[in-house]
């Protein structure tokens, strides 16, 4: 064998193991980083569900002011998120007064959160509608409704379900999921809640979450 080509294999093997070597470096610094913001809210997490984990994105909706707003536009603070529909007999009252009660708990502890209400029933749940049903429940909540595809696009992001029973007239009841949301700005979707935690349990998960982040 040559000397140039043998100096030249010589600096391919050093160059590759080196190479390799800082890839390993790269990829052994991206778990730790990981691990790292994974792990800020293992202190916190109640449920199985992994901050991120293909739950929540970018929408577009209408307000109760008729407004058409952003994920961005509600989401610039810790959030409490619920969907419903405001002609609910009995489970969604009880979860917007529960999810609001963890808001004003919240704010005792010096945190401001936001109570954001989405409705599963565009047809009935107008701006107005919905925006006398939020201002009953609290002050800072905010109200969103829109059209059917922007419903089932919102519902598709947060892997909710909902399906309006058949009916011959305006007083249909609509099946749903009952998930609760805990959603940060910098962060998106961290926690759910089911039915069976109280405002003060939301409160207090909802607390380490954001202290944390």
């Amino acid at each position: 064998m040559s000397r140039p080509l043998g100096l030249f294999i010589s600096l391919f093997v050093v160059t590759s193991l080196l190479l390799s070597v800082f890839i390993a470096w790269i990829l052994s610094y991206g778990q730790l980083n990981f691990k790292k913001i994974d792990d800020r809210f293992a202190e916190c997490r109640m449920s199985k569900a992994i901050g991120g984990s293909n739950i929540g994105g970018e929408f577009e909706l209408i307000n109760q002011d008729g407004q058409t707003v952003t994920s961005k536009d509600i989401f610039n603070e810790p959030a409490i998120l619920y969907f419903g529909y405001t002609f609910c007999p009995d489970i969604c009252p009880l979860d917007v007064y529960r999810n609001a009660e963890a808001v004003n708990l919240l704010k005792e502890n010096g945190i401001s959160a936001t109570p954001v209400f989405v409705s599963i029933d565009p047809e009935r749940d107008t701006p107005e509608v919905i925006g006398d049903f939020v201002k009953y429940h609290h002050p800072k909540m905010i109200g969103l409704t829109g059209s059917k595809d922007q419903i089932d696009h919102m519902s598709k992001l947060y892997k909710t379900y909902y399906r309006a029973q058949e009916s011959n007239d305006d007083l249909y009841l609509v099946d749903h999921s009952t998930l609760t949301y805990l959603i940060l700005p910098e962060y998106g979707f961290v926690e759910f809640f089911r039915r069976d935690k109280s405002a003060d349990e939301i409160a207090s998960i909802s607390a380490c979450f954001i202290r944390n982040s």
